[in-house]
């Protein structure tokens, strides 16, 4: 796990953490802070994605930050570090924060991989009653009544852990809190309706939890994202990440591998591989920064440049008569592609292609390896011919 650091992102105090080409965003709920992720973050092996742990405005180091303190405002603060960063994502919400992550998730459908909600609050609010309401709303600065609030609807948050998420959450001024607890009771108008988000999903909850019950999620969070599986972190209460953070690290790692590979594989399609299918220059230039390098087994020195890399590659595409990419595997910025092909009259050819990316999706270098030899050479040969007069022949085995 790469050190932490902690950072100011727009107007929102963020701790990161990685730099893998995706970024799992982590939403704390009610009276919390980023900092209650941190013993699930730390479990975690993804080096594919940067963790991004988010301050909502008026808790944590934001205490001081201006409403309104609703959904919609929680939404364009968190949407906006989203897109700052600009990486393909996944949402991960705890209680009220579930109910963000879905909004942020909704609105960016491009570029959200998944969605993962624990011990979440029905997005349409709870619908306490003003006298039970009342009894949250009045919990700010109250360093007594939130211990006993979290001591009732837990299983056992460890001792440290529950005296600093206590002292922090009395942070909280009196009327940020009674502005949160009217928040996730009222909920928001999109709770009405089917999710706009339509993406993987995972709902986990505590099995101990007495506030989000089973009841709770299935009528008013997986009856709204019916392609979202569950599962339940046993001896666990209303924060499964504090209270069992290793199963909660566990179940959040087999998601965000899970949702990488779905990704990449439904955007693959969109990306090099098509660009092999349409076999035009334009298609393999749009994916390619403007200084790639293209290293190929093909060739007896790299190609250098956006204009050159994409001639040789659409020429290459065309002398293919059939392309399939047989496996993929990524490691942070790197994919990893296998592919088997056929060429001059159903002569085999075999491969591994290797690709990098920049921050913003873009390949920045691609290493195609060829085999066997000789099929190799009267390929290198026949792109040689091909392109002659067009790119220097001395890039190409043969005469």
């Amino acid at each position: 796990m790469a050190d932490a650091a902690v950072v100011q992102v727009i107007d929102t105090a963020v701790t990161r953490r990685g730099d893998g080409q995706f970024m799992a965003v982590f939403v704390h709920g009610f009276l919390d802070d980023r900092h209650v992720w941190d013993n699930v973050v730390s479990q975690l092996d993804a080096p594919e994605f940067e963790f991004v742990q988010i301050d909502l405005a008026g808790s944590g180091a934001r205490a001081d930050a201006d409403g309104p303190f609703d959904y919609d405002h929680f939404a364009a603060d968190v949407g906006a570090v989203v897109d700052h960063i600009g990486k393909p994502f996944v949402m991960i919400g705890h209680s009220m924060g579930s109910a963000i992550a879905e909004l942020v998730a909704a609105a960016r459908p491009n570029r959200a991989m998944g969605l993962l909600l624990l011990a979440p609050v029905p997005l349409a609010g709870v619908g306490m009653p003003a006298e039970a309401i009342e009894s949250f709303r009045g919990l700010g600065g109250d360093m007594e009544g939130q211990c006993a609030l979290r001591k009732q609807l837990s299983a056992g948050v460890p001792g440290p852990e529950l005296e600093r998420i206590v002292t922090a959450g009395a942070q909280l001024r009196p009327d940020v809190v009674a502005a949160l607890a009217d928040c996730w009771n009222g909920g928001h108008p999109d709770g009405a309706s089917p999710s706009r988000y339509a993406g993987a999903g995972l709902v986990l909850t505590g099995a101990a939890d007495p506030f989000v019950t089973a009841d709770v999620v299935s009528a008013g969070v997986t009856s709204r994202l019916p392609q979202a599986t569950t599962a339940v972190v046993e001896s666990a209460g209303h924060w499964p990440h504090m209270e069992q953070a290793s199963a909660v690290a566990f179940r959040t790692g087999e998601f965000l591998e899970r949702t990488a590979a779905e990704f990449l594989a439904e955007t693959r399609e969109q990306g090099w591989t098509q660009a092999f299918a349409d076999k035009t220059e334009s298609s393999f230039a749009e994916k390619f920064t403007e200084d790639v390098v293209l290293e190929a087994s093909a060739l007896q020195r790299p190609a250098e440049g956006r204009d050159l890399v994409k001639v040789i590659l659409a020429t290459a595409s065309g002398i293919y008569e059939s392309l399939i990419f047989t496996h993929e595997a990524s490691h942070g910025s790197r994919t990893y592609l296998e592919w088997e092909a056929t060429a001059f009259g159903g002569l085999k050819l075999f491969g591994i292609t290797v690709l990098s990316k920049n921050e913003d999706g873009k390949i920045a270098r691609a290493a195609i390896h060829h085999r066997p030899l000789g099929a190799l050479q009267k390929f290198s040969g026949e792109l040689r011919q091909r392109l002659d007069g067009t790119v220097d022949s001395s890039y190409f085995h043969g005469d």
